[in-house]
């Protein structure tokens, strides 16, 4: 795994122990606790989707790259 990929795992495991905890640990009623839980699931799921957008063009500008040597 490169040095990106065990950053975004670390980051991604991190987030999500850090909002379960957070999470447990708050004095919230169950709808306030409901929304926490959603507003966070849209936030990590657009983190992922930036990230693998991202991912996705630096392996096309690498491919295109290869494909020119070749």
């Amino acid at each position: 795994m490169d040095k990106f990929g065990k950053f975004f795992a670390g980051w991604m495991i991190g987030s999500i122990v850090g909002a379960a905890l957070g999470l447990l640990l708050a004095p919230s009623s169950g709808s306030q606790t409901r929304e926490k839980i959603m507003d966070n699931i849209h936030y990590v799921k657009d983190e992922v989707q930036k990230a693998a957008a991202q991912r996705s063009e630096e392996l096309k500008r690498e491919l295109s790259t290869l494909q020119k040597k070749a």
